[in-house]
């Protein structure tokens, strides 16, 4: 860890010069967490320029990977790029200090008017970054005025995004100093977050990946590539285009988590990340969000618990710890976890919804989500939660409408799309409600949430075949011991006559209910149906004859099954009466 500590430190001082924020506070977070035994002095921090933008390891050789016609040296800075670039930012660092500040002070246009003959690669960075942001929040502002009449758009649309590209490549420029700031790898990043913001996927994912290349400790820069990728595959074929850097790990950890990679995989990254940053608070986060992912609330519980314990202030994830304790029902602890961040971060208010949420309060949740996508849009957890609740209000059209935005914020997340397939359902909208549970089941394929839904669907379209398929699949995800998918099964097995595979999987419930200690009405049905495809058995082969088209019925196990039911009060007494009066007949005392 030690050998990436001076890395970092100027990642932090390059990320904050170009008023990459939350880049430079995510290094900061984890140059904290690095042992102090460990951390070596600091060395001095030139600047950006004069160092060029190498990591303390080689850039690893693409010779051995598949080639790609942006990813060669000679899209890398030359020593000769590194000092023209010193020069012209020497004569231009005066009115850089005083845009820089008026960009901190949030008057982007001023600062882009001070920058606006700048030659300089982060001149330029700073010029261009400061009208996309001012550009940004005016198509935000413009949008939000036009809500709700008829000529709002789905989304805020920003019509500047092209000339800022023109921007970027200056005509007035010579070719020399276009040809340096098309290495730069600030410059290339925030060409891919344009490209990007025009839905050009491939080439925003050229820029970023000629960027983290150039500079890997760009943390912003690997989470805007993270949103360019839509699949695994898409993912497994770009990996062999980046370096081979520790970051690139985190983010490959962080998308297999997205896309519901299997456990083992999952397992084995963490652990190796672990291993290389035993005390990076990140990788100890990675590890809880796998442990959520996989439905271990306790554990993920106890992990975020270990992180508050280290750092008490720690906002990252903190929606994902406030909808564990909402899981575990634990209202004194999200109630103080709420109370505590609304008095530190009033523009946290996820924590308070899920807190009211938890109280059944959800016109007070359904204000507290408003308020966090008012000052986040793309806050992803709080369109999600928001549509939660409206599903509690029994407002489905709002609920649509919140799912919808989570899903623009971001397509890979299934709870969005699971959420309108709920929707949907309870519209008796079926055949919708199929189409997103779909799209659910392909993002997160091992959670057997998602084919029960799907072999809901199925069965109330009468599709029982496709249904059972779906509940096998549940099966293959699910605790063996889950007694509600036998049942299921069972009764789409009776609903196309195969009453032998439904009596089986009846059986195995009531062994399963018993060996857990379970009440009796809990498993009656099951007892009555399976002693009862058993009684009817013997009636078809009839007395004294052996049909061999017929298996053997099993006359002492039915009486077994029916004894238990019919001596107690549960619903099912009476029919378990019947059936051993017709044992009793049959000849079974």
């Amino acid at each position: 860890m030690d050998r990436y500590a001076n890395d970092i430190r100027k990642a932090i001082h390059d990320c904050s010069e170009r008023g990459l924020y939350a880049a430079a506070k995510w290094a900061a977070d984890f140059l904290l967490n690095i042992s102090p035994n460990e951390q070596p002095p600091p060395s001095h921090l030139p600047s950006s320029s004069s160092a060029g933008f190498q990591t303390s390891t080689p850039r690893h050789s693409m010779s051995s990977r598949q080639s790609l016609s942006f990813a060669d040296d000679s899209n890398m800075l030359t020593e000769e790029d590194i000092h023209v670039n010193d020069d012209l930012f020497a004569l231009e660092e005066d009115l850089y200090i005083a845009a820089r500040e008026t960009y901190n002070a949030k008057e982007f246009e001023k600062a882009a008017f001070i920058l606006r003959g700048c030659k300089s690669p982060k001149a330029r960075f700073l010029c261009v970054y400061s009208k996309f942001l001012a550009s940004e929040k005016e198509a935000l502002d413009n949008w939000m005025y036009r809500k709700g009449s008829r000529t709002h758009d789905e989304k805020p649309i920003n019509q500047t995004l092209p000339d800022l590209l023109t921007a970027l490549s200056d005509v007035n420029n010579t070719e020399a100093s276009n040809s340096r700031n098309e290495k730069d790898p600030f410059l290339l990043f925030l060409k891919g977050v344009i490209f990007g913001a025009l839905r050009r996927r491939a080439e925003a994912t050229e820029c970023l990946i000629l960027s983290v290349n150039a500079y890997p400790w760009n943390w912003s820069c690997w989470l805007q590539l993270a949103a360019m990728i839509e699949d695994p595959e898409e993912w497994n074929n770009l990996q062999q285009h980046l370096p081979e850097h520790p970051v690139t790990k985190m983010l490959s950890l962080k998308i297999m988590i997205e896309f519901n990679a299997p456990p083992e995989t999952l397992d084995e990254s963490v652990n190796e990340l672990s291993e290389m940053f035993p005390h990076s608070l990140f990788v100890r986060s990675q590890k809880a969000l796998l442990a959520y992912h996989h439905k271990d609330f306790e554990e993920a519980e106890a992990i975020f618990d270990s992180i508050l314990a280290v750092d008490p202030f720690r906002i990252d994830n903190l929606d994902i710890f406030a909808n564990i304790l909402y899981v575990q029902q634990s209202r004194a602890k999200l109630s103080d976890l709420a109370q505590r961040f609304i008095r530190t971060d009033k523009d946290r208010p996820e924590v308070c919804g899920n807190y009211y949420s938890l109280r059944c309060e959800h016109e007070k949740a359904v204000k507290y989500f408003k308020r966090a996508v008012q000052l986040d849009p793309t806050h992803l957890a709080a369109w999600t939660l928001m549509g939660h609740e409206y599903i509690e209000m029994k407002n489905p059209n709002a609920a649509i409408e919140a799912y919808r935005r989570a899903i623009d914020v971001n397509r890979k997340d299934y709870r969005a799309w699971f959420g309108l397939g709920k929707t949907y359902e309870l519209l008796d909208m079926t055949q919708y409600a199929l189409h997103y549970y779909q799209r659910a089941a392909a993002l997160r394929p091992y959670d057997s949430r998602m084919w029960i839904a799907l072999a809901g669907c199925y069965k109330t379209l009468t599709k029982w075949n496709e249904a059972i398929d779906c509940m096998k699949r549940a099966q293959l995800c699910a605790d063996s011991s889950e007694t509600n998918h036998y049942v299921f099964l069972a009764s789409l097995y009776d609903k196309i006559g195969d009453r032998a595979t439904a009596a089986m999987y009846h059986r195995r419930c009531v062994e399963i209910c018993e060996k857990q200690g379970k009440h009796l009405g809990e498993y009656s049905k099951s007892c009555v149906f399976a002693a009862e495809y058993e009684i009817n058995l013997a009636v078809m082969r009839g007395p004294g004859t052996s049909r061999l088209d017929i298996e053997e019925p099993d006359l002492l196990r039915a009486k077994r099954l029916l004894e238990p039911v019919a001596s107690s009060n549960v619903e099912d007494a009476p029919a378990a009466n019947d059936l051993l009066r017709k044992l009793k007949s049959l000849g079974i005392h």
